[in-house]
């Protein structure tokens, strides 16, 4: 196996404690810590803090007050009271999967003549296509409702009005210097219910709440209606996880109470990804959507055709979802070995050419053979690995070369792409992601001008991995009943992460010791003046032999609590060890 490049050291960002979070905690009657991640992350007061501690669907902006929503649901309803066919064209990620399944499950219960299109991943590429767009006016299309992208397609709307197609457009990536020409435009910048950006899928299950009010003449809907509608929280839940858009405000309303949706969910292809994911029988929180159940979901548009993940949630057979679910299980097997394979390969491409020392701003790695589905994937991981901004490129069978790429707080990997434009034929995005075409077959030229760029905007201190810790506690501290206090925080996720905490001078009390099928895990007990703990450090194992000749040494961790032989107790999950 190929030697993945030596992580760098891990900078520790520690925040300062204040001096109002044990008055703040006596308010809530929460421990102190408990109020010092909330003040961390900008609940100072007790009507903030509560609020976000009790989420409430009440306090969903309703669609009746944002024009844009309700004049796609008239328009939506006169289609459907007419007879002309609509087609819901969606991404080929899990957001637009779920917001093609909220807006396709509701308009069929509605009566409309309702079809979907998704994009190819490899053939056709992210979002509008002119040839897609002639094809489904060949086809008869007289409404085309985009979810999770169409808001820089202006050329290609422009098309579809031509072929005599109505268009509503929502999306939620950044705005264009001008907006496309569609009758409609749905964008969270236009919902006024503050900075907090919605997922796709969340955009689509405002528009089905607004077609539904509509429907029922702004009364109460019916039991059918309700339910639809709780579906379609769970639906903008998963798109709102595993788009990784920040989960505070609506955000966190939608993922809290979407997730308790899903783990009791009667849809037959939900409820069978999480039996084939192994979840069943647990309840859900974000990790478990957004690192098993959304790959799961995903592989179908990485390895093959996200059409497939459609016909999944659409579906009423438990039989037919099964064994969809199977399959895309195992597809997702198949997408982690690759990926493994092509992140060794990037990682030795970046030790040999030098893009990871200290004055290096940002990675960008080509191999022509690299499956283009999961470069987004690997260049996430190079995020992680080395803290820096990542663009990974791979080769169509055209020839061109086309690439995903991530970024880091700080650095609007959008704004870079617009900067170094002239070697782009087709991108988008936004400040933590994006996708793009070069329109020739020098990736190098295109990397030495992103790198000129992004030194003019990040400075050396904005580099390398590292750790925000919440504050630095002895291990006393962490009792069950606070650990239960911090999962009041979840669910968890970007804008939101598991607070992660540090403590002085532990030692430990057990010798540690290698674990897992690889022995590269680390399992150790750790002790200092005010109490113990097991603790469990995940990729770490190479440690073991410096661990054992130290006497102290500190510690960054997240607490959880294990459950084991109906015993419950305190974990530490590690996430850095200093030695010195």
């Amino acid at each position: 196996m190929l030697q993945t490049a030596r992580r760098q050291r891990t900078r520790w960002v520690i925040l300062p404690a204040d001096s109002q979070a044990q008055i703040l905690a006596a308010k809530l009657n929460v421990r102190p810590l408990v109020a010092q991640v909330l003040i961390n992350r900008g609940y100072r007061d007790l009507a903030s803090a509560k609020g976000f501690l009790q989420p409430r669907l009440t306090d969903l902006s309703r669609p009746e007050h944002i024009p844009s929503l309700m004049d796609a649901a008239g328009r939506i309803m006169a289609a459907i009271r007419d007879g002309r066919r609509i087609t819901v064209y969606g991404d080929y990620d899990v957001d637009g999967i779920a917001g093609v399944v909220i807006l396709v499950s509701l308009l069929s219960r509605l009566g409309a003549c309702v079809d979907y299109y998704i994009p190819h991943r490899i053939e056709e590429g992210y979002g509008l296509n002119d040839d897609a767009i002639r094809a489904l006016a060949q086809a008869g299309t007289a409404l085309l409702i985009t979810v999770d992208c169409g808001i820089g397609a202006a050329g290609t709307i422009d098309l579809a009005r031509q072929l005599g197609m109505e268009v509503i457009v929502t999306d939620h990536h950044a705005l264009p210097d001008e907006l496309p020409k569609a009758d409609v435009v749905v964008h969270p910048a236009m919902f006024g219910n503050g900075p907090v950006d919605h997922a796709g899928a969340a955009v689509a299950m405002k528009l089905a709440w607004a077609v539904a009010n509509v429907a029922s003449h702004g009364g109460r809907l019916d039991t059918d209606l309700r339910e639809l509608m709780l579906d379609a929280t769970c639906l903008a839940a998963l798109g709102t996880i595993c788009d990784l858009v920040d989960l505070r405000g609506e955000n966190r309303i939608l993922a809290h109470y979407g997730l308790r949706a899903i783990a009791q969910s009667r849809l037959p292809g939900l409820c069978a990804i999480v039996k084939a994911a192994g979840l069943a029988a647990k309840g859900l929180d974000s990790y478990d959507v957004g690192f098993i159940i959304g790959p799961m979901l995903n592989a179908a548009g990485r390895m093959g055709h996200a059409r497939l993940a459609v016909e999944l949630l659409l579906g009423r057979n438990p039989q037919t979802c099964h064994q969809i679910a199977e399959y895309l299980k195992a597809q997702n097997t198949l997408r982690q070995s690759y990926c493994q394979e092509i992140f060794h390969q990037a990682c030795q491409m970046i030790k040999q050419e030098g893009l990871d020392r200290p004055e290096q701003r940002t990675i960008v790695v080509y191999g022509p053979d690299w499956h283009i589905g999961l470069l987004g994937i690997v260049a996430s991981r190079i995020v992680d690995h080395f803290g820096r901004p990542a663009i990974v490129l791979g080769k169509q069978a055209d020839g061109s070369i086309q690439g995903s790429g991530r970024s880091i707080p700080g650095f609007c990997l959008l704004s870079g792409l617009k900067a170094c434009s002239q070697h782009l034929g087709r991108f988008g995005g936004h400040s933590m992601a994006a996708g793009l075409t070069l329109n020739h077959t020098d990736p190098q030229a295109f990397a030495q001008d992103l790198e000129a760029y992004a030194r003019g905007m990040m400075a050396q201190q904005d580099l390398g991995p590292k750790i925000t810790i919440e504050a630095v506690a002895p291990l006393g501290e962490f009792s069950i009943g606070l650990v239960r206090q911090l999962d009041m925080l979840a669910p968890f996720g970007q804008g939101n992460s598991r607070p992660v905490f540090a403590s002085r001078g532990v030692r430990w009390l057990a010798p540690p010791r290698r674990v897992g099928a690889r022995q590269d895990h680390l399992q150790l007990a750790v002790a200092d003046q005010t109490g113990a703990a097991r603790a469990i450090g995940f990729n770490m194992g190479h440690l073991e032999k410096r661990l054992l000749e130290v006497d102290f040494f500190d510690i960054a961790f997240q607490a959880r609590l294990n459950t084991y032989n109906g015993n419950t107790s305190v974990e530490l999950v590690l996430e850095d060890i200093l030695l010195d």
